[in-house]
């Protein structure tokens, strides 16, 4: 599938804007561990990547047999995730330089992402990419549907004044791909290089990072 013709690109936060997957896991190994769980990060970041948190911690409540509440674990995870985030965040690799194209070619750009609004904006801020998303930060909890269901996508393309044929969506993980291919929308993997992460589907274009996306772009008329 062809990157042309297009107006808005769609963006997942977590692990595509900003480095922050492997916090998202080390948070869980950090909380479980309160709870004398002994869970690796690397199995973490296989089992454990996109989806909504509640359904995220239930997994691993399964996976780690242990007896504690959501409503206990959710808060302890999202505190411990801030205390990474502080100490460690960062834009991903590209994402500064991608924008300034975008804007240079006067194509439009937001976020989609499954978390709350304000952790959203928290990261960007965090990592100094706010300014350019104020007013364009689009969240499952607004649209009230989380990846991989399309809603969402279809949500912010419909918020950014665009028909999801106009739009270019991007996204680590399996569940956000899918969302993307479900909502009909030109959808790009950000391929960190996990075997268990590789959506194998002809419709999606794969890169490994974003200067690599903005050289497609660069090699299109958009």
């Amino acid at each position: 599938m062809a990157i042309n013709n297009i107006k808005c690109i769609i963006f997942d936060c977590d692990g595509t804007l900003v480095d922050s997957e492997r916090l998202c896991c080390q948070a869980l190994v950090d909380v479980f561990s309160q709870y004398g769980v002994v869970l690796p990060i690397d199995e973490c970041v296989a089992h454990f990547k996109g989806g909504k948190l509640a359904d995220i911690l239930i997994d691993a409540k399964k996976l780690m047999a242990i007896d504690v509440s959501i409503d206990v674990l959710e808060p302890q995870y999202r505190e411990a995730l801030q205390q990474l985030f502080v100490r460690h965040l960062k834009p991903m690799e590209g994402a500064r330089e991608l924008i300034q194209f975008l804007d240079s070619h006067h194509i439009e750009y937001c976020v989609a992402s499954n978390g709350p609004k304000d952790k959203i904006e928290y990261a960007l801020e965090l990592t100094g990419l706010l300014d350019a998303f104020k007013g364009k930060v689009f969240s499952a909890f607004d649209a009230n549907s989380w990846k991989p269901e399309p809603d969402l996508i279809m949500y912010s393309a419909m918020n950014m004044g665009f028909l999801p044929s106009d739009c270019l969506y991007i996204d680590d993980t399996p569940k956000g791909v899918e969302a993307g291919l479900n909502a009909g929308v030109k959808t790009v993997q950000l391929y960190n290089g996990v075997p268990i992460n590789l959506v194998d589907d002809e419709r999606v274009i794969r890169v490994h990072n974003l200067h690599e996306l903005k050289e497609q772009l660069l090699g299109c008329s958009v």
